[in-house]
């Protein structure tokens, strides 16, 4: 190792000791030097602290957001004996219901909060095995169902009937449309959600509005709805209103208005799915806010983990592969402005979701000549009437 002279001392020194900044420091910046690094470890530890203790302050905000339906757990364990048995494993099947609820600070002026809801929406989300794909059925409000007995909130029991769908929300709640469907389909349900007109307003606010395309323009005062013709973005009162118009678009009936909610609902995951929103904490948030506040869900969805596992699972399956579709159903013998299932076509979609096999949409329900409805054949190539997430409602 080569030597070095140096300007102090009487001898020679190694040249590595010479060049090190620590031995060239005077004792005067030695003290100011260790202050310093301990003012920047005291700013980045709190800085750490304050982050985590936002991020946790946040987390728990959204997760106290969520309201816990115990009472229809409780109600369906009675029944525990008369429902149907889960058949494939990993599967899910999860009722989502939008209560029309009147009452409640920022549910809007749709009619009179008379006390009681009804379920306004249904939609019966299945969610198959494999990840890959995801079909949502809806169920007419106006389909005649048998409904079971039932005990309502207040503890009185209503008598088992054959009456519209709806009538069981109203009749029992959540356990009572839960049965029901269950009763309908054979279909074991795993979970349930229940939203609200707020919750549907504040999510699609949240994601910055959903672009629609009329042809004509509406003027509803039930839906206390006016809009021009041609293309536009709804937000708030105006989108709520569109999902819920009935008598002042088309031919009135509520076939069409399903028709038009499952392509606002598969415009509405497009775009959630397209613009970033689910990868971006900052848009995510209100998005997570909008959903979370309105929401009622049976102990197991009622914390932020399970529903971001849920739509963890949901985020990677194709648009293309998220299928929007209604019950086949045709008008009412007795009544026409009633519906009525569609025989064998009904229970053939019944036993494709309670089997997860793939479910395929068209615009309008076909059968090869021939088919034989119980072969497995028939079961994977029938086409039902609906959309998928893919579908631009302005395309």
């Amino acid at each position: 190792m080569p030597l070095l002279p140096v300007e102090e001392g009487d001898g020679w020194e190694d040249a590595d000791v010479t060049t090190d900044s620590a031995s060239s420091e005077t004792p005067e910046r030695r003290p100011r030097r260790r202050r310093w690094l301990r003012v920047l470890a005291l700013t980045v530890a709190l800085l750490v602290l304050s982050g985590a203790g936002a991020a946790w302050w946040l987390y728990e905000r959204l997760d106290g957001n969520i309201k816990t339906d115990t009472r229809t757990t409780n109600e369906l364990r009675k029944y525990e004996a008369e429902r149907p048995v889960a058949v494939v494993r990993d599967a899910q099947n999860i009722l989502l219901i939008g209560s029309d609820n009147r009452g409640g600070k920022g549910n809007g002026k749709y009619g009179q909060d008379t006390g009681t809801q009804r379920s306004d929406t249904t939609i019966l989300l299945h969610l198959q095995a494999d990840g890959k794909s995801a079909t949502a059925v809806s169920i007419p409000r106006d389909l005649m169902v048998d409904i079971p007995s039932c005990t309502g909130p207040d503890g009185t029991r209503a008598k088992a009937r054959f009456a519209q769908f709806n009538w069981a929300f109203e009749f029992g709640g959540a356990a009572c449309t839960i049965r029901t469907v269950e009763k309908l389909t054979g279909i074991r349900l795993d979970h349930h959600m229940i939203v609200d007109f707020r919750g549907f307003k504040k999510m699609v606010n949240a994601v910055g509005g959903v672009e629609v395309c009329l042809k004509e323009p509406i003027d509803d005062d039930e839906a206390h709805l006016k809009l021009p013709a041609g293309r536009q973005t709804l937000r708030g009162e105006q989108a709520l209103g569109y999902v819920r118009a009935r008598y002042s678009i088309g031919d009135g009936s509520d076939t069409e208005r399903i028709g038009r909610q499952q392509q606002f609902l598969g415009s509405l995951v497009k775009k959630l799915q397209s613009n970033g929103v689910l990868l971006n904490p900052r848009r995510l948030y209100p998005v997570l806010d909008a959903a979370t506040s309105s929401l009622t869900t049976d102990p197991g969805l009622n914390s932020l983990k399970d529903l971001y596992d849920l739509a963890r699972g949901i985020r990677h399956i194709p648009r293309e592969k998220i299928r929007f579709l209604t019950i086949p159903r045709q008008p009412y013998t007795y009544d026409r402005n009633r519906d009525e299932l569609v025989q064998p076509d009904a229970d053939r979609l019944f036993r494709q979701l309670r089997l997860d096999h793939p479910v395929s949409v068209a615009k309008t329900v076909t059968h090869a000549s021939g088919d034989d409805p119980k072969s497995e054949k028939s079961e994977r190539s029938t086409p039902y009437e609906g959309t998928t997430a893919a579908h631009d409602m302005c395309e």
